[in-house]
């Protein structure tokens, strides 16, 4: 099945806002009044000061079926990545398009992004409970990196994975 990926358009900013909080409170990320929502649901912020990519299933390119934001050098939105480093976050996937390739499609878009920048690595970072999630960056060549864990705030714990592309 081949996916279709693409920078997200500025009038579908809302709906990969909303799509993302979806995905995050489906797999049971979000917390109730989780202040992350608001972060999650900004993809007009985060399309200004990064890119934001969408994905579509065949037949449905007018259906947003996953989206990821990737961090360019020198983004606001890195978190993990040193100078000279591509990082994406907020990979996001509807529930109703999961197991068709989507968010391995998402992925793919980032490490084309940073070869073609001319960054020796990729990274992000993840949730321990997203288990689904890393089996796909281990399959698309990242690896976990222990030393570059971090926690944004007392009581989250993020992992950290990084691909090398030289």
């Amino acid at each position: 099945m081949t996916v279709t990926v693409r920078p997200a358009h500025a009038s579908e900013l809302a709906a990969v806002g909303e799509l993302t909080v979806e995905a995050y409170a489906a797999d049971g990320l979000l917390m109730e009044h989780d202040p992350y929502e608001d972060r999650l649901r900004d993809a007009v912020t985060r399309a200004r000061e990064a890119e934001v990519y969408v994905a579509s299933l065949p037949g449905r390119l007018d259906e947003i079926a996953g989206t990821v934001t990737f961090c360019p050098d020198g983004s606001p939105w890195c978190e993990l990545a040193t100078p000279g480093e591509g990082e994406f976050r907020m990979l996001a996937v509807a529930p109703a398009a999961r197991r068709r390739g989507v968010a391995e499609a998402l992925v793919s878009v980032c490490v084309e992004r940073s070869v073609a920048l001319g960054y020796p690595a990729v990274v992000l970072s993840s949730l321990p409970e997203q288990q689904s999630a890393h089996r796909i960056y281990e399959r698309l060549g990242f690896r976990r990196t222990p030393g570059l864990d971090w926690s944004p705030h007392p009581g989250v714990e993020l992992l950290a994975f990084r691909r090398d592309l030289d």
